[in-house]
């Protein structure tokens, strides 16, 4: 039986390393960051009753994706079911530049690419999410349930689709 000790620093290392991108993934499934953090809590709390030597090298991050993924999904279906609303609303991105009319353009690009992203079809959008958080193809087919020739289509059609509407408006 492993070390306690050591088994809860393992936990604590990949929550340092794995919260912030598993929220702001889990917040763009759900356009809201209270039901945002608890798919992410529900993540880590399956991740706690895991052993380390269970994930091969590098595979706790597909993994940690794809429990949130199911919590975000079972999240918005019960929310669907409440409410009736078919889809979450995309959180708006601000930019951090120092000159204000900078801040300002870049806000603007920010949320008219969010804008463009949430009008992506669901499974574009959720590839090209995982994608930008710096999962490989493979990696995202584990997440997502799919294979990783649908992964590559699915983002090289999102990437197709952003590329053309920025092209042709801007």
């Amino acid at each position: 039986m492993p070390n306690p000790g050591t088994r809860r620093l393992w936990v604590l290392a990949v929550l340092d390393r794995y919260e912030a991108p598993l929220v702001r993934y889990a917040a763009r499934l759900l356009g809201d960051g209270d039901s945002a953090r608890e798919a992410v809590q529900h993540s880590f709390l399956q991740l706690c009753e895991r052993s380390a030597e269970v994930f091969d090298n590098g595979r706790v991050a597909p993994w940690l994706f794809r429990v949130c993924r199911n919590k975000a999904l079972d999240l918005i279906r019960l929310r669907q079911r409440q409410t009736g609303d078919s889809e979450a609303d995309l959180a708006t991105l601000a930019g951090r530049e120092p000159d204000p009319a900078e801040q300002a353009e870049r806000q603007d690009l920010c949320c008219e690419l969010a804008r463009r992203v949430a009008q992506l079809p669901a499974g574009q959008r959720e590839a090209i999410d995982l994608w930008c958080e710096g999962f490989s193809y493979r990696e995202i087919s584990e997440i997502a349930g799919q294979s990783e020739g649908n992964v590559r289509v699915l983002v090289h059609r999102a990437i197709k689709q952003l590329r053309a509407y920025f092209t042709v408006t801007k």
